[in-house]
């Protein structure tokens, strides 16, 4: 008995900790604090997925009642990014979406509901031999540029990677989200297309979402939802280097200090 309910603890540590959130945005070369310009989701205890894609959930998962979070401006075309809480450890894609408030509304009050949202940036896996290799796994930030062309205004800037490592089944799925608060300045005069409603931008029975990753092995994969927007690409950090030498600069701090 005390060994069913170990291995039931077990198992349930194990379920959470693979699972993950996006608590920080990295805006102006700098990594915000947990959730203070990222809407707190829902899940920010469980890590837990959205799995129905009917569900309002699927926008930005934010808490109910609707969190205060902090806005922050940028430029268009400067990079931006996410930061989990942990690492990617489920097979999937990476998708970016925006969509802009109307006129006279901040970012911090906009629900987006309706087709207001635009993907600006995607991650296809690569095909092999041995089946679909993703760049998202073992990833634990993604950075990306701005559209060049994206109009100023107040924005919410969302993140989703769709984990496959259960979607041979319908709803297996897991989808995890988040939305960050932006207002763009220095922007163009693009016209952003085309324009989706989430939820209502996918089917649970879409073949980006319904499939089987392990046998027989893909050969192809169709992305989820729309085309992308925009001139986005990824912005690639040495993050290793980066800690490193963040690690150098304290030592010679203490030793300042001696």
């Amino acid at each position: 008995m005390k060994t069913t309910a170990g291995l039931l603890l077990l198992a349930s540590a194990f379920t959470a900790s693979a699972h993950y959130t996006f608590p920080y945005l990295f805006a102006n070369g700098a990594l915000s604090g947990e959730y203070q310009y990222v809407r707190m989701t829902e899940n920010h205890y469980s890590n837990g997925p959205v799995q129905d894609v009917t569900s309002q959930a699927l926008r930005c998962y934010e808490i109910d009642p609707f969190p205060t979070t902090s806005t922050t401006s940028v430029k268009a075309g400067s990079t931006v990014g996410f930061k989990l809480d942990t690492t990617i450890g489920h097979p999937g894609p990476i998708l970016v979406y925006m969509a802009e408030a109307p006129s006279g509304t901040k970012a911090a009050s906009f629900n987006a509901t309706g087709q207001n949202w635009f993907k600006i940036y995607q991650q296809a896996p690569t095909v092999t031999s041995a089946g679909l290799q993703w760049q998202s796994d073992g990833k634990s930030e993604f950075h990306f540029t701005l559209p060049s062309t994206l109009p100023n205004g107040d924005y919410l800037l969302r993140i989703e990677h769709i984990a496959l490592h259960g979607a041979q089944t319908q709803g297996g799925a897991q989808f995890y989200i988040a939305c960050g608060q932006l207002t763009v300045t220095n922007g163009g005069n693009g016209s952003p297309s085309p324009k989706v409603a989430i939820p209502g931008v996918y089917k649970a029975t879409d073949p980006g979402i319904l499939i089987n990753l392990y046998y027989p092995a893909p050969t192809s994969y169709t992305m989820p939802g729309p085309a992308v927007w925009g001139d986005s690409k990824l912005v690639t950090r040495d993050i290793d280097s980066e800690s490193a030498e963040s690690t150098k600069q304290e030592k010679r701090a203490v030793l300042k200090q001696w």
